[in-house]
């Protein structure tokens, strides 16, 4: 009996993906487990297994095919000895209905009166497959929304956090007719178009990864209120426990970075100040009893934020091994889906590139990011008199609808005495 191997979600995020490569071809014998094709999907490139027992009877979406939506029919699996359905062939054009979809429906672009809107619900849905952003998704999952039916003012119909939010029970009603049109009437950002004045350049197409990196980023900046807080942190505790700790741990090929043991600060900061281990999710606050990790992990293309769960009951050896093999299999695309999607708190270390301070973006869900800045020799008050010592910048963003300033100041000054007297990160 002839199997249909569809497109399959590789994270809870995707909605389409481009099939990179195929790892088999027709007439090929595959078992389960057997790994068929490489998927890029809006977080990484990973590896897409069979999972039953057959003979690839025909492939219908080439490799490099992009925009493939996830449920297409990718290739037919059958029996020995069995032809492929006649029909086998109809889902292929599916690869490209994006574009389609594109150049048949530009109505949303244009402002519609309030009452035509009402009156239209918008093309919330491609086939079956209701249109919504990720946040929104989440959002109604929450407050228990159905999204089916509702009037999408994103791009192309997509149902937004604005529109999830007005549909909860008594928002809509306690709002005036005119402020619940308002996120109809105001129409998305055009796309940027490209401006070519003659100087020579190359065009790149953007990876899923990246277009997921640009969307993702300007939500959290459109979204997301930001508050920035900034110590100085003095180093010269910390790298000497490092050194103790490394020629310790030698003989097991264990070597600690400066980051492996900064993680491990953030983790304990995080359940010491707990009202910053949080999320917000619209009208409800998730307090976290744990501390997981993301770790920024620049790779070919973009960037991925591998998790170390539960950090603050790891002992540092532990955290580093962890990361070192998480860092690893980032590069080379071989991340589980719940390797790097979660997280209740981030940390962006660019001090090994010798920025001095910067300000990170937040990563919704979560609701703040420690970004670490290099150490260096400067001018510091030790014992009350001038002296030298090494010292880092390090500056906490925060989402200030969950958590506020002086919440954000209390996990710095946390996280500041932690680094600073880091025998307390081994006890």
């Amino acid at each position: 009996m002839a199997i249909n191997i569809q497109m399959p979600a590789l994270s809870p995020t995707m909605e389409e993906g481009t099939l990179s490569k195929w790892l088999v071809k027709e007439g090929d014998t595959v078992k389960s487990g057997d790994v068929m094709a490489e998927i890029e999907t809006d977080k990484a490139t990973m590896e897409f297994e069979a999972v039953d027992e057959g003979i690839i009877g025909k492939i219908l979406v080439p490799e490099g095919a992009d925009g493939v939506k996830v449920g297409t029919v990718i290739a037919v699996l059958v029996d020995e000895g069995e032809v492929v359905p006649a029909d086998a062939a109809a889902p292929a054009p599916k690869a490209a209905a994006p574009a389609a979809a594109a150049a048949s429906a530009p109505a949303p672009a244009a402002p519609q009166p309030a009452a035509a809107s009402a009156a239209t619900p918008a093309p919330t849905a491609a086939g079956d497959r209701v249109k919504a952003s990720p946040l929104a998704r989440r959002i109604a999952a929450q407050t228990n929304v159905d999204l089916t039916g509702l009037a999408g003012s994103g791009p192309n119909g997509r149902i937004v956090k604005a529109d999830v939010e007005g549909a909860r029970p008594g928002v809509a009603a306690a709002q005036p007719a005119a402020a619940s049109a308002a996120p109809v009437a105001a129409p998305a950002p055009a796309p940027v178009a490209a401006q070519d004045f003659g100087i020579p350049h190359t065009v790149e197409k953007l990876s899923n990864m990246r277009k997921t990196i640009a969307r993702r980023l300007t939500e959290s900046k459109q979204q997301v209120p930001h508050i920035y807080l900034t110590v100085d942190i003095r180093l010269d505790a910390l790298l000497k426990l490092r050194g103790e700790l490394n020629a310790a741990l030698e003989p097991s090929g264990v070597k600690i970075s400066v980051n492996d043991m900064l993680i491990k600060a953030l983790a304990k900061a995080l359940l010491a100040v707990p009202k910053c281990n949080v999320q917000f999710a619209g009208d409800q606050l998730l307090s976290f009893s744990r501390a997981d990790i993301s770790v920024a992990v620049s790779i070919a293309g973009g960037l991925i934020t591998p998790i170390i769960v539960d950090a603050g009951s790891k002992a540092i050896s532990a955290i580093s091994t962890e990361m070192k093999d998480l860092a690893t299999r980032a590069k080379d695309g071989k991340l589980a889906p719940h390797e790097f999607q979660g997280g209740t708190a981030s940390i962006s270390n660019m001090g090994m590139m010798g920025i001095k301070e910067f300000a990170a973006v937040i990563n919704p869900p979560q609701a703040m990011i420690m970004a670490i800045g290099a150490g260096e020799k400067r001018p510091y008050i030790v014992d009350d008199a001038l002296g030298v010592a090494t010292v880092m910048s390090a500056t906490g963003s925060f989402d200030h609808r969950a958590i506020d300033g002086a919440d954000g100041a209390q996990l710095m000054k946390v996280f500041k005495q932690l680094v600073e007297a880091p025998l307390s990160l081994v006890a």
